[in-house]
């Protein structure tokens, strides 16, 4: 009897992890195609927002994208082991209450994963009504249906008296073989099931983008003299993707997956200490006189020459002209944006008011897309990317400094861009990868090769490049390409002498236009952003 409750056992959890996947592929495409709550989407959010600053910056700068979505699928497997745990209770209330039927074993059901979500993160009861009720149902069908053929089973034997009924081998033999038609049913349900979870998470965690009007600067590029001191063909990649693609942009915030957000019943609401709170829709703010900017964003935590940088040209309205609409009182002091996916965090009152402080929602010549922000994001000149949040739906003006999201877990609330110079060309710096078709230089002794790259000093701007091949012995002044704007990177470039076979270092350094040269002390982006030289070694071959 013991080894046939434990077959039993493993039997209500196989089954119970079969209805999971059947529920869990419900609630998986009502997310992707209506926006719907997604619990290991949620848990997964839950999970980042409890770790601390320093170990969740150590994860994103070793794993990128990655570390988020290894958490997403942990949830994703620990939310299938609770459907197969609950099987297992499921089975245990249909054995004790012999009326319960597929309608109330649902219902249960229901109430025990809605009780689990709200612990997980606060949501809406209605929201749990709506999205949450159809995957539940999935999951109470599917169970009962199984359970019902094993207590078929199960019926053949008599446990209370511990020995077998007259007809104890016939009903043997039948159990087996229900046991076994039980799970080829299973079975057959997984491969239905699986590739369309596949299939499913795939759509959700890597759409598809198009790459048509990605590259705003390559058709100026073919068509215009090349800036002085730039005529090298070797440097036209970088030259073309001065302006980063929208697929390479990078994307770091605190969800697995973008949100979805409707901008028919979007409303970005302007409140706290202004005279006129403002409620605007998405098409109200796009009849606002609009202004084209470019700038780059860097993410506090990307490591020297990391890819986690790009700049774009941004379309929207200038933050200035809608705080002076809503009418800022004296007494303000900071700017607290609120956002669809539970981000939040707060800048001074002056960076909002600078010029070049703009609300977003355009992006290289397309409106903006999900993973960057759809349908409005702001663009905060000076501050690092975490200061410019996505998916805004409240800006709120208070009479303090305001700590936001990364802020509590220890990140540095005046975060001002560090100086950094990077080297694109040569090299395999992890940079290379936001710039289409850089490829790979050979280094050949008695040549002249090109050394090129970016540098970005935030609102101050860059005023001098200099390279050092003999370990900073030395300087060499590069020649610099004039920003595209006040608020871009620069491109630079210079070249060495390949004399000699053997190992060169090359390294960089820039100097802001405040007069201030770029540190070379090597610092980890936790808390206040990456500091030190970027170096690479170079081979040459005969």
């Amino acid at each position: 009897m013991v080894h046939k409750s434990s077959h039993v056992y493993a039997s209500l959890f196989l089954l119970g992890l079969v209805s999971g996947a059947i529920a869990i592929a419900v609630s998986l495409y009502l997310r992707t195609f209506s926006g719907a709550i997604f619990i290991p989407e949620l848990a997964s959010q839950t999970l980042f927002s409890i770790t601390p600053g320093e170990i969740e910056s150590e994860a994103v700068e070793t794993f990128g994208p990655i570390a988020k979505y290894s958490a997403f699928i942990s949830a994703l497997i620990v939310n299938l082991v609770v459907y197969g745990i609950l099987g297992l209770f499921i089975y245990k209330i249909n054995t004790k209450f012999k009326s319960v039927n597929s309608f109330l074993t649902a219902a249960a059901t229901f109430v025990l994963i809605a009780i689990a979500d709200i612990t997980i993160q606060s949501v809406s009861i209605q929201a749990l009504i709506i999205y949450l009720i159809p995957p539940q149902i999935a999951f109470g069908i599917m169970s009962a249906y199984f359970y019902k053929n094993i207590k078929s089973r199960a019926s053949k034997v008599t446990p209370e008296e511990g020995v077998s009924s007259p007809d104890t081998t016939s009903g043997s033999i039948s159990g087996v073989d229900q046991n076994r038609r039980l799970i080829i049913k299973a079975g057959i349900a997984s491969v239905i099931v699986v590739p369309l979870l596949y299939l499913g998470l795939n759509n959700l965690l890597f759409p598809r983008e198009s790459t048509q009007s990605r590259l705003p600067l390559a058709s100026e590029i073919a068509s215009k003299p090349r800036p002085t001191g730039f005529e090298d063909s070797r440097l036209t990649a970088l030259l073309a993707s001065e302006i980063t693609p929208t697929d390479l942009f990078y994307r770091v915030d605190i969800n697995p997956v973008p949100p979805i957000v409707d901008a028919n019943s979007w409303r970005l609401v302007v409140k706290g200490l202004v005279s006129n709170p403002l409620s605007i829709t998405y098409e109200q703010l796009k009849t606002k006189p609009s202004v084209t900017q470019i700038a780059t964003l860097e993410c506090i935590s990307n490591k020297i020459a990391n890819d986690f940088i790009g700049t774009a040209i941004w379309n929207g309205i200038r933050l200035k002209s809608l705080l002076e609409e809503s009418g800022v009182k004296s007494n303000a002091k900071y700017i607290v944006f609120r956002c669809s996916d539970g981000y939040d965090v707060g800048i001074p009152l002056e960076r909002g008011l600078q010029e070049g402080s703009i609300l977003a929602y355009g992006m290289n010549g397309e409106d903006l897309n999900a993973k960057h922000g759809y349908p409005v994001r702001a663009i905060i000149p000076g501050l690092y990317g975490m200061m410019n949040p996505k998916w805004i739906t409240e800006i709120e003006l208070i009479d303090r400094v305001y700590e936001g999201y990364w802020q509590k877990k220890g990140w540095a609330n005046n975060a001002q861009y560090n100086t950094h110079s990077y080297i694109v060309i040569p090299g395999n710096a992890p940079i290379r990868k936001i710039f289409r078709n850089i490829g790979s230089m050979i280094i050949v002794v008695g040549e002249q090769i090109p050394i090129a790259g970016v540098a970005f000093a935030g609102d101050r701007g860059v005023a001098r490049i200099q390279v050092s091949t003999d370990d900073g012995a030395t300087w060499k002044d590069a020649r610099i390409k004039n920003p595209l704007s006040p608020y871009s990177w620069v491109i630079w470039t210079t070249e060495l002498d390949v004399a000699n076979k053997g190992n060169y270092r090359i390294m960089v350094r820039a100097t802001d236009k405040t007069g201030k040269i770029q540190t070379g002390e090597a610092r980890e982006p936790f808390p206040n952003g990456a500091t030190g030289y970027h170096m690479i070694d170079v081979q040459s071959t005969n």
